[in-house]
């Protein structure tokens, strides 16, 4: 009989050499360990060590996070904040200076010389160090550019006023007025603007140091829940109340939590502090020392002009350097009453409370002074402000001097305080990866030992 011809296979089937896709193989192996007490551990100890070594990954990354944005608090942003401040302070106390000079006529003290050039070169020096810590084409650099082109600016006009007033020219006092003019209206706006932008990075500091790091948290729990329910299906299955391959793992990954939630609880209990009883309060003895400053140049400038700067307020005309001088005197007073509520310690309240005294003698000794000039009494005036003994400005130095021990008090409480919260996660981003590497170990070691029975 002849052989029958073999038939094609059928449309669809695979042939004699067709092989399955890799993709289908793994599916396949996948289920058959599902279904096998074996299949099923390799999976549940690949499940632990990742999700240890994710907790110990995240861990590492947000204290690493926290802990560089507390540093850059401690020794980057406050001290810019800082330095901003000082600039600030620096260019009206230079105005004070000067015009404090110029009305001893030519007669002007090396003291207040001396003042007035170590106040410029503290205000330059300071636009030195925000330039270099400035981020290019930033808005800061723009407000430090144009600072630096006032600067040399005020300074000619002050070096004219002085010239015009030792040779008795009248119009000495002009050219003070427009570098007092250059100085309010010009420079301390801007100074002022760069000491907002500093602020403003140092709060964005504080808020990238002090959230929870709630993932890596969630995380460790996470790790912890199923490691406890890998050992209660261990249990179930032997009867064996310890396996201690999970027993390590859970303690490793109990260490790294506890680490983490009571190393940030004090590093974040430490930064609010130093925010609460040091920013706040350094914040508001600068503006504090500010208005003195201001009120000080005012309080100068009304004699240098001898009534020539007036303004209207509700159809009433002012002399406008005593008035500016009264709203200066209430902002003082205000920042003193501020301060005196935020210090926390003797240390801090003393220095206030002493300046608060010496502002009430301020404000006589200055009534006293301003009366003899509305009476026409010029030199009387003049020797109640700037004179040797019992002036006016024996109480500005006064409170100039007990804000400075305010402000260092609270530089040194900050400072303290901001370090102690960034100590508080010293070692925490290291000692999470390790653990996390010794708790991956303990689960596939534990579960490696129920693997052995099988074998």
């Amino acid at each position: 009989m002849p052989a029958q011809p073999a038939r094609p296979a059928p449309t669809g089937s695979p042939g004699p050499s067709a092989r399955r896709t890799a993709f289908a193989e793994g599916v396949d192996r996948l289920r058959d360990a599902a279904t096998t007490e074996p299949g099923r551990l390799r999976m549940i100890g690949a499940v632990l060590a990742l999700l240890v070594v994710a907790f110990g990954a995240v861990t590492a990354w947000q204290a690493s996070e926290r802990a560089a944005a507390a540093d850059d608090v401690l020794h980057r942003s406050q001290p810019l904040s800082s330095g901003a401040a000082d600039i600030y302070r620096s260019l009206a106390d230079a105005n004070t200076a000067a015009s404090s000079g110029f009305l001893a006529g030519g007669q002007e003290t090396a003291a207040s010389r001396d003042r007035y050039e170590k106040d410029i070169q503290t205000a330059a020096s300071g636009l030195v160090t925000a330039a270099a810590n400035a981020e290019p084409g930033s808005a800061s650099e723009a407000t430090i550019a144009r600072l630096n082109k006032l600067l040399p600016e005020y300074k000619g006009l002050i070096e004219r006023a002085r010239t015009y007033n030792r040779q008795g020219y009248p119009v000495g006092g002009a050219y003070l007025r427009y570098a007092n003019e250059k100085m309010q209206k010009e420079m301390l706006p801007t100074a002022e603007d760069l000491y907002t932008k500093e602020n403003q990075r140092l709060d964005a500091d504080y808020g990238d140091a002090t959230p929870y790091p709630w993932v890596a948290i969630a995380l460790g729990v996470l790790a912890l829940a199923a490691l406890g329910w890998a050992q209660q299906r261990s249990y179930r299955r032997t009867n064996r109340v310890l396996n201690h391959g999970l027993v390590a793992a859970s303690s490793a990954t109990t260490i790294a939590l506890l680490w983490l939630v009571v190393g940030h609880a004090v590093a974040r209990s430490e930064l609010n502090g130093s925010y609460d009883h040091g920013i706040r309060s350094l914040t508001v003895l600068h503006d504090a020392r500010i208005a003195s400053l201001k009120a000080r140049g005012n309080e100068n400038l009304s004699l240098v002009a001898r009534g020539a700067e007036t303004i209207t307020v509700d159809g009433q005309t002012y002399d406008a350097y005593y008035y500016d001088f009264d709203k200066d005197m209430t902002t003082l007073g205000n920042g003193l009453t501020r301060a005196a509520k935020l210090a926390d310690d003797q240390g801090g309240s003393a220095p206030v409370k002493a300046a608060e005294g010496n502002m009430a003698v301020w404000k006589q000794r200055h009534a006293a002074a301003r009366t003899e000039d509305e009476d026409g009494n010029y030199q009387l005036a003049l020797d109640k402000v700037i004179g040797a003994k019992g002036a006016t400005g024996e109480c500005f130095d006064s409170v100039d001097a007990n804000l400075a021990r305010a402000i260092d008090h609270e530089q040194t409480e900050f400072q303290q305080a901001a370090g102690d919260g960034r100590d508080a996660m010293t070692g925490l981003p290291v000692g999470a990866a390790v653990l996390a590497v010794l708790g991956a170990a303990g689960a596939l070691f534990g579960i490696g030992r129920r693997l052995s029975e099988y074998r």
